[in-house]
């Protein structure tokens, strides 16, 4: 694994988003890329719909 995340991304990640298969599919890629998951998950409702934000860290950062 490379000491620094692909493509310029940065080594600290929250992303966040409608709680859908979309949110879980970018995720999920960005698990895929090497990244790891940094606590827990977050959820809110915005009044339309849920709002999920998971933080994720490159390895040895």
């Amino acid at each position: 694994m490379s000491a620094k995340p692909p493509d310029d991304l940065p080594v600290y990640r929250l992303l966040t988003g409608k709680d859908d298969a979309a949110f879980c599919r970018r995720v999920s890629e960005a698990i895929e890329l090497g990244y790891v998951l940094y606590g827990s998950p977050s959820v809110t409702f915005n009044g339309e719909h849920v709002v999920a934000a998971q933080a994720l860290v490159w390895p040895g950062s």
